[in-house]
């Protein structure tokens, strides 16, 4: 008898379930897989403010088996920390898993991925932002040339009211006729 612990308090759990995807098994398995990645920080009981006071630093995160080999992975923990600067709370942890998650419907997944791309926040995909992209995905294999070809392709490709950038709505447009975004954006844990 007696000496389980006790990792999330009953109003936590009925808390998380509202908020993401996720089973109380698997808010479970999400505090295993946070507290691995830095176990001498990360208590096994939060039931109190450690969900959203305790930060597991960016670089720490970006080990992750899940997102060491991800080009993104540095932006999308800056995208989901409440710090903008990428280290996570358990609780920014959770909300960046159960998007990831092939539960979470296809539009919060286009909505964050907008985010992703929007690396200077705007609320657009500019050509810089474009270029960022580019140089994450293909490791700055491309000349500064062939960049700019492929950027000017895509804003002209997908730029509907022809400002030189691209809106949620646009951006939105171009990724649902994405056969293989879903199969992609997503996470396991």
């Amino acid at each position: 008898m007696g000496n389980k612990v006790v990792t999330f308090t009953e109003e936590q759990f009925e808390d998380y379930q509202d908020c993401t995807f996720f089973t109380r098994k698997e808010i479970l398995r999400v505090h295993k897989r946070f507290r691995e990645v830095s176990p001498e920080l990360v208590p096994k009981s939060m039931t109190g403010d450690e969900p959203v006071t305790i930060k597991v630093p960016l670089e720490k995160m970006e080990k992750l088996p899940e997102l060491r080999e991800n080009p993104f992975r540095k932006r999308i923990c800056e995208v989901f920390s409440r710090d903008g600067k990428g280290n996570l709370t358990f609780e920014d942890f959770l909300d960046m898993l159960s998007v990831f998650s092939e539960q979470a419907p296809r539009d919060i997944k286009v909505f964050y991925a907008f985010k992703i791309y929007d690396f200077d926040g705007d609320q657009h995909i500019g050509p810089s932002d474009l270029q960022r992209a580019l140089q994450l995905l293909t490791r700055d294999e491309l000349t500064a040339e062939e960049v700019g070809q492929v950027c000017e392709k895509v804003v002209e490709e997908s730029d509907v009211d022809g400002d030189g950038r691209l809106s949620f709505m646009e951006f939105e447009h171009v990724i649902t006729r994405a056969p293989d975004f879903l199969s992609t954006f997503h996470i396991r844990i």
